[in-house]
């Protein structure tokens, strides 16, 4: 079956067991590529792969045709995407301005609406190339996510709002970003299988973290072996174990606030590699 999750070091650190024949993988076979995380919800969105990492704004158009698995997911408290800029913003202020979005279906999107709903221009730039099109006037403000939330600070940026703790202040729950899917045609017994093989991926992982580091290093945007680990550490948790009752809760909130906003995509946004 075919298999996409991102480069970002909490999935290719949780995948690498997987991948690379450490675990009993109870016969299934996988044909395995890596791509940023809105290419692989678009995939979600055709149809286009067996098994996916999507973020959880992408999940709630696919619940059609692909069942969550319980474990491989990113959930937590102060693991939130950062909206960041030159300098501090009043929310008046950003209803005018054009912010930068890791893409249209990420998490990070959909928080930004539900944050500051009037924030309505945004430009769709891969994750990596954010911090650079603030810094060039591409954009006025942009999301970030994953290793550069470690790094902005670093390149003269500052926060205006962390949509992770905006999440948790209202909800009490933690943040659910995305998580591993599973086309429901490949059938019960199969799903059940992924399962069972994802969480034994995440816990070899989690029992032998220096092993799936080369794996990790030769993939991640950002080098640094530090950086890296804080990555791991805010994103690989108890919920990538297994969901649990607290952390399908936070996924029932989610899909309650974006029913109750009836949201899609509303405002005017760019689409760019």
């Amino acid at each position: 079956m075919v298999l996409g999750f991102s480069p970002c070091p909490n999935d290719t650190f949780i995948f690498d067991a997987l991948v690379h024949g450490k675990i009993d993988a109870e016969g299934l076979r996988f044909d395995w590529f890596m791509e940023d995380v809105e290419s692989l919800n678009r995939r979600a969105m055709k149809g286009d792969g067996d098994v996916l990492k999507v973020s959880y704004h992408a999940w709630l158009y696919l619940q059609d045709n692909y069942v969550l698995l319980d474990s491989g997911s990113a959930l937590g408290t102060g693991n939130g995407p950062l909206l960041i800029a030159m300098k501090s913003y009043s929310p008046e202020e950003l209803a005018g301005m054009t912010i930068a979005i890791p893409g249209e279906y990420t998490t990070a999107h959909l928080l930004l609406k539900l944050a500051l709903p009037g924030a309505r221009l945004k430009k769709i730039l891969l994750f990596s190339r954010i911090e650079e099109a603030i810094l060039n006037g591409e954009v006025d403000a942009g999301v970030i996510i994953h290793e550069n939330r470690f790094t902005y600070q670093d390149k003269g940026l500052v926060k205006i709002m962390d949509l992770g703790e905006w999440w948790e202040v209202r909800t009490s729950q933690p943040l659910p970003l995305g998580g591993i899917v599973a086309k429901k045609s490949l059938g019960f017994e199969t799903i059940h299988g992924l399962n069972r093989v994802m969480r034994r991926s995440v816990e070899q992982a989690l029992k032998d973290p220096s092993g799936a580091m080369p794996f990790v290093r030769c993939n991640a945007q950002e080098m640094n072996d530090e950086v890296m680990m804080k990555h791991i550490r805010l994103y690989v948790n108890e919920y990538t174990v297994d969901l649990g009752i607290k952390g399908k809760e936070a996924i029932r909130t989610l899909v309650e606030k974006f029913e109750q906003r009836g949201y899609g995509l509303t405002g005017s946004v760019q689409r760019y590699p």
